[in-house]
């Protein structure tokens, strides 16, 4: 989840499956490091992680607004398609990795380290 206002990425996880947890998770962390928030909205596509009862409840419970991209148009979401071709292109494509746990920590350095000042 990237802070549009300041460009860091404020929640993150990984999994090897896209399930309503792993983005729970991310939202977790995000609330997390920058508390419960006053205002927000977050911005998603449609995908079923997004739309699931478990993520929308944690948005509901948290005071945060849902908005998400209309269908098949990754322009709506542009902050997070650069975020991740970014990540492709300088990191990931870059490398090989042995095992899952090594590839975790390589994109907790390119987030926490490289991308987040």
């Amino acid at each position: 989840m990237i802070d549009l206002f300041s460009r860091r990425v404020v929640g993150w996880s990984m999994s090897d499956t896209m399930t309503a947890q792993l983005v729970t998770d991310a939202l977790v962390m995000a609330i997390w490091r920058r508390g419960k928030p006053d205002a927000l909205l977050h911005h998603s596509d449609q995908g079923s992680q997004y739309t699931s009862e478990q993520f929308q409840r944690l948005m509901a419970d948290n005071g945060v607004t849902c908005s998400m991209s209309r269908s098949g148009n990754v322009w709506d979401n542009a902050a997070m398609e650069s975020f991740f071709s970014s990540l492709k292109t300088e990191r990931i494509a870059r490398k090989t990795y042995r095992t899952r746990n090594q590839a975790r920590q390589d994109v907790f350095d390119y987030i926490e380290r490289f991308y987040n000042p």
